[in-house]
């Protein structure tokens, strides 16, 4: 189901709190073992900007799940006014990274997690921002679409964090769990305000800036 959120203030919950996770974890194996969260992006590290997205988007409180190279990211990049969770396990894949990041926001009183990837530059506050407009229960599943194909960010309705931890497993992250949920999750066009690129190879250095 693909849905206009921006039109859709009369179904619209008041004033939800919807937390915003940066997974941030990666060591850039295909990198050559650069951390991707400390990747130059616009003068800073790519991982200010992946939070800069997610506060300006509406999200709050803001937690961030870091792995490689964490005392340096810690020491390098800005950030202020986020919670910072270290993955020990951040080798076994995103999964252990979104399973650690869901933990640390149970005692937040959070009604929804919108969760973003770090090396991911080209979505910025106007596709979190959709997004996070897509929420409209503690069940809701929401996700942005690129010409009709689901990617990220992805929201997350809390009373779901429990069933998508256990299904995060190795590197699929959500995946199986959204997969397995399709029928439920409402997409939301955000082709028009962002792109949903990866950085994984040298080849895709070439986004930065």
């Amino acid at each position: 189901m693909v849905e206009d959120v921006a039109t859709d203030s009369p179904r619209r919950a008041k004033n939800p709190e919807v937390a915003g996770v940066l997974l941030a974890a990666g060591g850039g194996r295909r990198l050559g073992g650069r951390p991707k969260a400390l990747l130059e992006h616009r003068g800073r590290p790519l991982i200010e900007h992946a939070m800069r997205s997610l506060r300006n988007g509406g999200c709050g409180p803001l937690h961030v799940v870091l792995g490689a190279a964490a005392e340096e990211v810690q020491a390098r990049a800005d950030l202020t006014g986020c919670e910072v969770s270290v993955n020990p396990g951040w080798e076994e894949g995103m999964g252990s990274s979104l399973r650690l990041g869901l933990a640390a926001l149970n005692a937040t009183g959070a009604d929804a997690a919108l969760v973003l990837l770090v090396d991911q530059p080209g979505i910025g506050a106007e596709a979190v921002a959709r997004v996070r407009l897509a929420y409209r229960s503690r069940t809701s599943l929401a996700a942005a679409a690129y010409g009709g194909e689901r990617s990220h960010p992805v929201l997350f309705g809390a009373d779901r964090w429990a069933d998508i931890a256990a299904a995060a497993v190795g590197d699929q992250g959500a995946r199986t769990y959204l997969r397995e949920h399709r029928d439920a999750i409402t997409l939301v066009e955000c082709s028009d305000v962002a792109e949903a690129y990866d950085i994984d190879t040298s080849q895709d250095l070439r986004h930065l800036e």
